[in-house]
């Protein structure tokens, strides 16, 4: 069946359009507890971001639980990954997230998890857009869940990260600056690198609701860069409003995207005996990256573009390590989910155990020119790869040979084709990708 609501990361949007309003919410909330509530009694958490839009919907998601006879943790301002991790340790049937991620401010959105701290199957998806349909009922008075508040979440997290590592590894002599996005882990990530004594900057952890992600965090490393520079730092770890992304900077300014930490990480773990066989990223994980892992003997496995799909192709592969160039890594080793401080706690681990920069760490890594161009489609039409289209694909790859790739792939939120050439030489890029969009619009137009 076709999903209704959910997409693949949830429920998103601008916050008092669509379904993002209380009156949404509230039933959300009732149809996700009568949903639990049938497989026995339940308890929920809920966590949020930093947007003021989230005590909104929080309020609201409590009370459809608690009308629906679910218990209700809440846990306040947490990282994505914290409430995952959250959700297994405290024995939580679900937990919920409340949180538009890299978005700006005005958008909102909600995420689930399931008692294992994954995502939610989509089978339980869709019992709860049935549930969505039918009228709201309260149960009886005696029948109402309760609501509680965990006091000592942001602890329990920050534990938990540190655990990651070595337990004698200490961080001592080490500088960084840590931009928190002005969102989730403001509270969290500086004091997780503190206590392992660095040296710590903190930028980006002063939230008024709604400067997250604003101008700062995993979407705009600029300003990490700067900071970088600025207080010579031996490394920067730039997270986004929900903490699930991870953007690095070096001790020279150089930008590491998700690609570049994947095969930081791949490498380490590969020196270590156990990584496996294959790694995950997507269709859009860069060409260079996949040919410096594959002369490690590493193969990459490329899902769609999502980190729902690439934690699906982790778990049908077996592997351990995947994610995507936006800054989504999973550590299947080290958590269930796509975590920002775990990843970097990995890198700056391998960092001071071999006793290298993260400049020497990512040196053997030739990233290809890669531009992309979208095209519209007509009248908000769905794109059809047609044998006139695919031949104007093949004459590009030609051209390309083998050090290059085509891509053409239909945008899931917007009624466009995202046109993607990659390649070893920039200039025959460039020209490519125009000659291609062009060519592209005009068949789709015809």
């Amino acid at each position: 069946m076709k999903k209704k609501y959910f997409g693949t990361d949830g429920i998103r949007g601008e916050v008092g359009q669509g379904v993002i309003t209380p009156e949404f919410m509230l039933k959300l909330g009732w149809a996700t507890g009568k949903v639990f509530e049938e497989q026995g009694h339940c308890t929920i958490l809920i966590g949020k971001d930093t947007r003021t839009s989230g005590y909104m919907f929080e309020s609201a998601l409590e009370a459809g639980l608690v009308a629906a006879g679910a218990d209700v943790q809440l846990l306040g301002p947490m990282p994505t990954p914290g409430i995952a991790y959250l959700t297994r340790t405290l024995r939580a049937n679900a937990g919920i997230v409340i949180s538009a991620s890299h978005n700006p401010h005005y958008d909102n959105g909600i995420k689930f998890f399931s008692a294992n701290g994954k995502k939610l199957p989509d089978e339980i998806e869709l019992a709860i857009e049935q549930k969505l349909d039918e009228a709201l009922v309260v149960v009886e008075s005696t029948k109402l869940g309760k609501a509680t508040r965990i006091k000592d979440a942001a602890g329990r997290y920050i534990e938990f990260c540190k655990s990651s590592i070595p337990p004698m590894m200490g961080f001592s002599g080490l500088k960084m600056v840590v931009d928190c996005a002005h969102g989730a882990t403001y509270h969290i990530a500086p004091h997780v690198f503190k206590e392992l004594g660095a040296e710590v900057v903190t930028i980006g952890a002063e939230p008024d609701g709604i400067n997250i992600n604003e101008r700062c965090g995993a979407t705009y490393p600029e300003t990490l860069q700067k900071a970088v520079l600025a207080h010579s730092a031996d490394i920067g770890i730039a997270l986004d409003g929900d903490g699930d992304r991870l953007i690095m900077v070096d001790h020279k300014g150089d930008i590491l995207d998700g690609d570049d930490i994947i095969y930081v990480l791949a490498k380490t773990r590969l020196a270590k005996g156990y990584l496996g066989a294959s790694v995950v990223g997507t269709l859009m994980t860069n060409l260079g990256v996949e040919h410096a892992l594959n002369r490690l003997g590493v193969t990459l496995l490329r899902s769609a573009v999502g980190d729902r799909h690439v934690i699906q192709l982790m778990n049908e592969s077996g592997a351990i390590l995947g994610g995507e160039g936006s800054g989504h890594i999973i550590c299947a080793d080290r958590t269930t989910t796509g975590d920002g401080i775990i990843s970097a706690l990995q890198v700056v681990e391998t960092m001071l155990r071999e006793s290298v920069s993260l400049h020497e760490l990512k040196s053997d890594i030739r990233k290809y020119p890669q531009k992309m161009i979208n095209v519209k489609l007509p009248n908000g039409g769905t794109f059809v790869l047609n044998d006139e289209i695919r031949r104007a694909v093949d004459s590009a790859e030609l051209k390309l040979g083998q050090g290059g790739r085509v891509l053409l792939r239909a945008s899931g939120t917007e009624p466009l084709v995202r046109v993607m050439v990659e390649g070893e030489d920039l200039a025959m890029v460039e020209s490519l990708v125009v000659e291609l969009s062009k060519r592209v619009e005009v068949l789709l137009n015809s």
